[in-house]
């Protein structure tokens, strides 16, 4: 399998690079989930960080690169939007 060195931006990470596996398309995965064992021996805390791009490229636009930036609200991503999906439960309902 490839990988590749990934900037992490904000929260804890903030400055370091990781080797992060790519996928089958060669892309990293779209949020990256790092679990943060608690010390006093409860349930890990989990650190999630959003893939975004890092630069584009000049006429065409293209992707060159992708980063992580941290996500405090860590809301579950991932799942397909189709439009006759229910919405997605905020915190007032």
């Amino acid at each position: 399998m490839k990988s590749q060195d990934t900037p992490f931006e904000g929260g804890p990470m903030d400055g370091r690079v990781l080797p992060v596996l790519l996928g089958p398309t060669g892309h990293p995965p779209k949020t990256y989930r790092i679990p943060v064992p608690d010390p006093a021996g409860g349930p890990p805390t989990v650190l999630v960080y959003r893939r975004v791009p890092r630069a584009h490229s000049g006429k065409l636009g293209l992707v060159q690169g992708w980063k992580y930036e941290y996500d405090p609200e860590g809301r579950a991503g991932g799942r397909l939007k189709w439009p006759w999906s229910k919405p997605d439960a905020g915190p007032g309902a």
